[in-house]
């Protein structure tokens, strides 16, 4: 052992003598920050592949807290244990994240392939994630415990004819697969956040940069929201075709899906302006930002929020669209949108 290696070992000796001294002679000790580790040796320790262990996270399933000073969301030691000791580890957490196809799919349902399709195009089973394949099509991922809720809830749709009203509406071309997955994400998204402004950055994102300058006519504003605006914890698609296509699916396309966002964005916006204002050139830093959190589970709202999205459209579950829910409510707010049904007719 060198002079070096005997130093180490006597310093370090002594720093660990000090300290349990210290723990012993009556001095309250200062508690250590709980310890937290990356993503990737987390889905180690808890036997999920890294892929699985992003869709949990993105799901709910699993609390990560932000980095100090910004980097890679963690996982508290405390989450892995809490999770090693649910009943049914490590197969019942894989188990609430397998996903399947359009094939694998309609196997569970037992149902035919385009039977599958028919129904997921009517809403009545949502998306939860997608890849591109290799001609850069969207190919649908489902969450298997949801389509096996659904075969529970909805039999009579597995078998027999198709429904006038579901018939029709598809014959018309309707595809309610991206507006259904981009309801969910941004669900989620607001889960994980009660700041005013993140929520509004949220809402922001579904519209396109015209739309948005519409609701949002303050560019100082526009620009806070691209700063606050929350990312999804893990998952992000790695290639150019990926960020493409997932940015062509963030952005609502139909008129009343519009108009719901808009709506939506202005009731958040309205929120987060009272809450405080958005930066300006030269500010000392009086806005306050987001401090890192824990996510996981669904903060406690500070003020009652917009109403979400219904899931499905009325072919489905009879609900009315959303364009017509709380049409006389929202009057006033129709006049500060601008709206002109744009994208109607």
């Amino acid at each position: 052992m060198t002079v070096k290696e005997v130093l180490r070992a006597h310093t370090a000796a002594h720093e660990d003598a000090s300290a349990e001294t210290k723990g012993e002679g009556g001095h309250a000790p200062s508690v250590a920050p709980a310890a937290t580790v990356a993503a990737g040796r987390a889905s180690q320790e808890l036997g999920v592949r890294r892929a699985k262990f992003e869709l949990a996270v993105h799901l709910g399933l699993i609390a990560v807290t932000g980095a100090p000073g910004g980097g890679r969301p963690r996982v508290h030691e405390d989450e892995i244990a809490r999770l090693r000791e649910q009943p049914g580890f490590p197969d019942a957490l894989v188990e609430r994240v397998r996903t399947v196809g359009t094939a694998q799919g309609a196997a569970l349902l037992d149902i035919a392939p385009a039977r599958f399709t028919r129904l997921a195009r009517a809403g009545c089973v949502s998306p939860v994630t997608f890849y591109l394949n290799r001609y850069r099509a969207v190919v649908w991922l489902y969450l298997a415990d949801e389509l096996a809720a659904f075969a529970a809830r909805e039999p009579e749709l597995l078998a027999g004819r198709t429904p006038p009203g579901m018939r029709t509406m598809l014959e018309s071309g309707a595809d309610w697969r991206a507006r259904n997955w981009r309801s969910q994400r941004i669900d989620r998204l607001l889960d994980r956040t009660t700041d005013p402004w993140a929520r509004t950055a949220v809402q922001a994102s579904a519209l396109d940069p015209v739309q948005l300058a519409e609701v949002v006519d303050d560019p100082y504003e526009r620009a806070y929201l691209v700063r606050v605006r929350p990312e999804p914890v893990f998952g992000r698609p790695g290639s150019m075709a990926a960020r493409e296509a997932m940015a062509e699916l963030m952005l609502a396309d139909d008129p009343d899906e519009i108009l719901w966002r808009r709506v939506n964005l202005t009731l958040e916006l309205d929120s987060a302006r009272e809450d405080r204002p958005a930066p300006r050139p030269g500010d000392d830093g009086g806005a306050r930002a987001t401090p890192p959190a824990r996510t996981g589970a669904r903060p406690r709202a500070v003020r009652p929020a917009p109403a979400a999205e219904p899931a499905a459209p009325p072919a489905c579950t009879g609900a009315s669209r959303p364009a017509a829910v709380g049409r006389t409510t929202r009057k006033g707010l129709l006049a500060r949108l601008g709206w002109r049904g744009r994208g109607a007719g």
